[in-house]
């Protein structure tokens, strides 16, 4: 096999330069937009009037940053972008975890445990997770108003549970439905119950798809945008509210080495969490593809 390796064809060779060749140019499209926002974030004004869209800065100047943290106007309050961090990680924490552990806690049940009509309740829910944001607004605003939710955290929490969720049921009732029936017949004999069964033996094999979970929420909870405006007000709005808050300001110079500082700032949680979770997340959506 190694030498099949090292006396490739010419036209084998040709292939595989191709295939990287594409791949380098596929990589710099992608990741140009970012290159962009970096270097003009480290730019003063006068670089980026000067200079053009590519070019390197003259220097390392972090004075942005520091504006787009904390003084930088998100309309008509000049606290920079700190405080709703904290607001978008006090809402995607807890919503995140909810959302994962009660979908782990309906995939066990619409898979192992059925009951009258769960393949109907399993459809609407398959269906559910087409629906977009924009349908379920006017209903969620109105059981927010009949359950009395006032506080913007609260709300966001539990409009993003519940928007989860169908997602989080689908992702774990897909993997509970390639565990052998015999496993959880053999801890039904040994007198393991309801409970037990689920946090004793199913969750803790279920940690790829629990990845798969935990990065998919995340990424979908910091990323939004209209659910943060439309159910949130003043302080209590999440960053991404803020950063288009703060790019459309009309008052004064327009900072652009800011705004791509506060773009950075407002994208770096998804981005760690891809770079650290990224196999993990391939590996989780692969778990439950084969029954076997």
């Amino acid at each position: 096999m190694a030498n099949l390796a090292y006396h490739q064809t010419p036209q084998a060779r040709f292939a595989r330069f191709v295939i990287y060749a594409v791949l380098v140019l596929v990589a710099i499209f992608y990741l140009a937009p970012l290159f962009v926002m970096i270097s003009t974030s480290l730019k003063t004004l006068d670089e980026i009037r000067g200079g053009n869209l590519m070019s390197l800065p003259g220097s390392l100047n972090f004075d942005a940053w520091k504006t787009a943290w904390d003084s930088a106007c998100t309309g008509v309050e000049c606290g920079g972008m700190k405080g709703y961090f904290g607001n978008s990680l006090k809402m995607m924490i807890p919503s995140v975890l909810i959302s994962t552990l009660v979908g782990a806690f309906n995939g066990y049940i619409l898979s192992m445990w059925r009951f009258k009509g769960s393949d109907a309740f399993f459809m609407a829910l398959l269906i559910g997770t087409f629906l977009p944001f924009q349908v379920v607004i006017l209903p969620m605003a109105q059981v927010l108003g009949m359950l009395g939710i006032e506080s913007g955290t609260t709300r966001l929490i539990m409009v993003h549970v519940i928007y989860g969720l169908q997602f989080t049921t689908l992702f774990f009732r897909n993997y509970y439905v390639t565990v052998p029936n015999e496993l959880v017949k053999a801890a039904r004999i040994d007198g393991a119950g309801f409970f037990r069964i689920f946090f004793s033996i199913l969750l803790p094999i279920s940690i790829p798809t629990i990845m798969v979970c935990l990065i998919w929420q995340t990424t979908q909870i910091w990323n939004d945008f209209l659910f943060g405006v439309v159910f949130s007000s003043g302080d209590g709005q999440p960053i991404t509210v803020a950063l288009n808050n703060l790019v459309n300001t009309s008052t004064g110079v327009k900072q652009y080495n800011v705004d791509m500082a506060a773009a950075i700032i407002a994208a770096l949680p998804t981005l760690v969490v891809y770079a650290i979770g990224g196999k993990y997340f391939v590996r989780g959506l692969t778990a439950g593809a084969v029954k076997g």
